[in-house]
């Protein structure tokens, strides 16, 4: 069965072309990225409301206990009977004084996406993705991976009965992740080359295979990721903070918080925007070089290196539409070294949230911000972790036992090794 019209179109984010949304493609003809456009609402559409989103919290019904699928009117109205999901979302907002007191500020709260199934945002995004792919009638989807993009698409292409090929840069994955795209059931192959080149042959092997793509490029995917910044909104009781901070890798989060957020704005549900900051690594960082520059131009990075492998990318498929983000919200963007991240890593993991490396860009990014003065002690700063501490142990124990080249670890906390008696585990315990 053929499924009806769509009510949304894609568009072009550079020369504005359009194409029929029910077209499973993720480049305009000239090659720019796109944008999903929903129809406008008519002047008697009431369909969504504040009040009705609130009372979705306490429903029962698989959709609304979804902190993506709850926004569904928002997100993508889909037909039900496609949709895949596993409850993700509704992540914890933490408030964490210690942490608030690490960057100087008043106040601050954490938005910690490491609680979604698979450990990280991209399950908002893939229950979209997956959902639109069962929809399109395909049989094989793929990706390009640091980790998180690969271990979520393995865990909702198994559910929805989908085969999944995972192409990921050969020594460049936190093994945590590894694990999770095999232990899913995902043919998982490994390119000798970075992010970037998995990226390139994986665009490559859809064209000519048939096969659909669900990396950060896919529209569709960045419209579950939208449901990040109206849940955040929707945790503040829909009062809108004045700075939303978050990592800054293939760029999708930012972009997509902003899409969602101007969208409810134009919508009449909130009355104005956070301003936005992305924060990349330092050895990473094109969006920041050429927000540094004032130019609209990407320039990769032609071999990034950072420690927080979610975030090693140096040519980001969501670039422009990040810089936008920026520019109309009158944001910023920083870098922050692999030292700064990892000391505001054992920061947010000693306050008893814990977050991957590149989570905690974030935290090191804020710090940095508030030092400049660019956001003030008492502004609402809600920041963005965007993966699960056990993503990437392997950088934390190493930390924390002084083995990481060229970082000098601020908050070590190293196992005490001592022998099997009584006074020896007293000595161990007062050298702390």
């Amino acid at each position: 069965m053929t499924p009806p019209p769509v009510p949304w179109t894609l568009r072009c984010v550079e020369t504005g072309a359009t194409y029929a949304g029910d077209d499973p493609r993720y480049r305009s003809d000239s090659g720019a990225v796109l944008d999903v456009i929903h129809a406008p609402p008519t002047p008697d559409d009431h369909t969504v409301d504040l009040a009705t989103l609130d009372r979705r919290r306490a429903s029962a019904d698989p959709l609304d206990r979804s902190g993506v699928w709850r926004f569904r009117e928002l997100i993508l109205p889909v037909e039900h009977e496609y949709i895949v999901t596993r409850g993700e979302g509704s992540t914890t907002l933490y408030d964490s004084p210690r942490v608030a007191d690490y960057c100087r500020l008043d106040g601050l709260q954490l938005k910690h996406e490491g609680e979604n199934p698979t450990g990280s945002f991209k399950d908002r995004g893939m229950t979209v993705g997956v959902t639109m792919a069962r929809r399109f009638g395909v049989e094989t989807v793929a990706c390009a991976s640091t980790g998180n993009t690969s271990a979520s698409m393995a865990s909702y292409a198994a559910i929805a009965g989908l085969r999944a090929l995972v192409f990921i840069p050969e020594g460049n994955i936190a093994f945590g992740k590894l694990s999770q795209a095999l232990a899913y059931g995902a043919r998982t192959i490994q390119i000798q080359g970075n992010f970037d080149d998995a990226m390139r042959l994986v665009e490559e092997v859809c064209h000519a295979e048939g096969v659909y793509l669900l990396n950060s490029l896919n529209p569709f995917r960045l419209e579950g990721q939208k449901a990040i910044g109206l849940e955040i909104l929707q945790d503040l009781g829909w009062q809108v903070p004045d700075w939303i901070v978050c990592p800054g890798g293939n760029l999708g989060n930012s972009s997509a918080m902003y899409k969602g957020l101007a969208e409810l704005k134009a919508l009449g549900l909130i009355d104005r925007l956070p301003r936005f900051a992305i924060i990349q690594a330092e050895g990473a960082n094109p969006l920041y070089r050429a927000f540094a520059d004032g130019t609209e131009t990407l320039t990769p990075v032609t071999d990034p290196e950072t420690i927080a492998t979610a975030i090693r990318i140096g040519s980001p498929v969501s670039f422009p539409k990040a810089l936008r983000a920026v520019r109309n919200t009158d944001g910023i963007v920083e870098e922050a070294t692999d030292q700064e991240i990892m000391d505001a890593k054992a920061v947010v993991d000693r306050a008893g949230i814990g977050a991957e490396p590149a989570s905690c860009a974030t935290v090191a990014g804020l710090r940095k911000l508030r030092d400049r003065g660019v956001i003030r002690a008492d502004e609402r700063v809600v920041g963005v972790l965007t993966g699960h501490v056990l993503k990437d142990p392997d950088a934390t124990t190493r930390y924390h036992q002084d083995s990481l080249t060229g970082i000098t670890p601020a908050f070590a906390n190293g196992p005490v090794s001592c022998n099997a008696t009584l006074d020896d585990v007293r000595r161990a315990i007062d050298s702390a």
